[in-house]
């Protein structure tokens, strides 16, 4: 049925109209929204009150609702159920709110929607299924109402009531209909794709710094392409489960981004728990391929998803901080680069690769502060747009320092074994110093993508530089005569 027939169905009855508010009003779970915005901002208190009280629902959403209070008027709304509750009321119907959510939410939510009334949980009773049914049948009579839900727990209400109004269930649609029951759907769910978006495929590219110490160590043998290529699987579903985890404990923050606010949990496409379930899976992916690949791996994956949590947590607000800690991520892709290949990595690498990574931190922020639209800080960050020169020279630094040690690299015992002709690995100096500068100039006049490396590896010009390094550097090694023979 579309929403037209739907709204001129529902409001030709005279019955007042109940809607249950979470997953059928709102594309969300109050209770899990509750969860992750206590885990962001009073962690310790939240999973207390998750250990105390599991077994008590009721008890539990009461604790939750007053350690993470919720901005109602933020939660995304299924637009057809809203519609039906605004042409119900603007016939003069009854329409009330009952949720088994906690009564200090579902209170501000039936009223910044208009409602006349709200039946919801209390601390002691959870008003789900039965206890919500003999509430409502306590209030309007056998058959004094109609009813939009949106789980078989709704079942309950729904044989008490009079009209159903299903909401992305369609089983219990169809056993309301051969029960003879007049039924209005809706259909509400969510999409696999949109659970993709939220994954962020497109940040995998990232995880080609995986590849880096098999191509400063010239090792091009297909077993050690593999290993690295199930490397880079393993860290693709890790930095996935990192982003589901960020995405969740920013929901109220995205809600109130231009942009942001149309990522798949804030915008409710994707329900919270499907988004927790996708969590546990790419979690359990990345640490049992890690473990495949042996135990120096599977080190560094877990360091890897500590640390981007404690980043997703607390580290993202701190002043440099969050660049040190963003700089020390990209440079642990490479570290398990090494342990998944089984490759040497060089110190000198380490110790060059560091400030390279700063300087892109540095112009990550930096685009975000020229894009930003005042001088206060950014939503969730310690930066506004008066530190875009402090960044600027930190920037200019980690460039400085990266091709420092690149020079005094070409001189140590390892240099010098794999790049018999130095002076060539000197030339390379210029594209990789061009790279940078142009990096950091197009990051301090907003011309790039909020992720450098991102960017980087779709910017035609920046490829090609880096490409050109990458040819310098092999010739510096003797590897285009050693493929190529007589050609070089």
């Amino acid at each position: 049925m579309n929403m037209t027939a739907a709204v001129e169905k529902t409001v030709a009855s005279d019955r007042p109209l109940v809607l249950d508010a979470d997953g059928t009003l709102l594309r969300t779970d109050m209770l899990l929204e509750c969860f992750w915005a206590g885990l962001g901002t009073r962690p310790l208190d939240t999973l207390g009150a998750v250990a105390r009280h599991w077994r008590d629902r009721a008890r539990l959403k009461a604790e939750l609702a007053k350690i993470a209070p919720l901005r109602v008027d933020l939660l995304p709304v299924e637009p057809e159920v809203l519609a039906l509750s605004d042409a119900a009321r603007a016939a003069g119907r009854p329409v009330a709110l009952a949720s088994a959510s906690d009564m200090s939410l579902v209170g501000l939510l039936a009223a910044h929607h208009g409602m006349d009334r709200a039946f919801a949980s209390d601390g002691r009773i959870n008003l789900k299924s039965g206890a919500k049914a003999a509430a409502l049948v306590e209030t309007y009579g056998e058959g004094g109402f109609d009813y939009a839900g949106n789980a078989p727990a709704d079942m309950a209400v729904w044989s008490r009531g009079a009209g159903a109004i299903v909401v992305g269930d369609r089983r219990s649609a169809g056993r309301l209909r051969s029960a003879g029951r007049p039924v209005t759907e809706i259909a509400g769910g969510w999409t696999p794709r949109d659970l993709l978006r939220a994954m962020r495929p497109h940040q995998w590219v990232k995880n080609m710094l995986l590849i880096l110490p098999v191509i400063a160590a010239h090792e091009f043998g297909l077993a050690t392409l593999l290993l690295v290529l199930m490397g880079m699987a393993a860290f693709s579903a890790a930095a996935s489960c990192i982003y589901l985890v960020n995405d969740l404990l920013d929901l109220e923050a995205d809600r109130l981004h231009a942009k942001k606010c149309k990522r798949p949990f804030a915008s409710g496409a994707v329900p919270i728990g499907v988004g927790m379930a996708a969590t546990l899976l790419l979690g359990a992916l990345a640490l049992g391929a890690g473990a495949a690949l042996g135990p120096a791996f599977l080190g560094v994956v877990a360091l890897y998803m500590t640390l981007s949590l404690a980043y997703s947590l607390k580290l993202k607000r701190m002043r440099w901080i969050d660049i040190a800690t963003l700089a020390a991520l990209y440079t642990l892709r490479v570290v398990a680069g090494a342990a998944a290949s089984g490759v040497d990595v060089s110190v000198f690498m380490l110790i060059f690769i560091f400030p390279v990574f700063i300087t892109l931190g540095c112009v990550k922020r930096l685009t975000e502060l020229t894009l930003a639209t005042s001088d206060a800080p950014l939503p969730g960050r310690g930066y506004g747009r008066p530190d875009r020169p402090d960044l600027l020279n930190v920037s200019i630094l980690g460039m400085v320092g990266a091709l420092l040690i690149f020079f005094l690299y070409s001189f140590t015992d390892q240099g010098r074994a794999l790049y018999p002709d130095q002076w060539i690995l000197w030339v390379a100096l210029v594209p990789i110093a061009w790279w940078l500068f142009r990096m950091v100039r197009l990051g301090w006049y907003g011309k790039q993508d909020y992720d450098p490396i991102v960017f980087a590896l779709k910017d035609k010009r920046g490829v090609g530089l880096l490409l050109i390094t990458l040819s310098l550097m092999f010739y510096a090694a003797g590897l285009w005569g050693e493929w190529f023979g007589a050609w070089f």
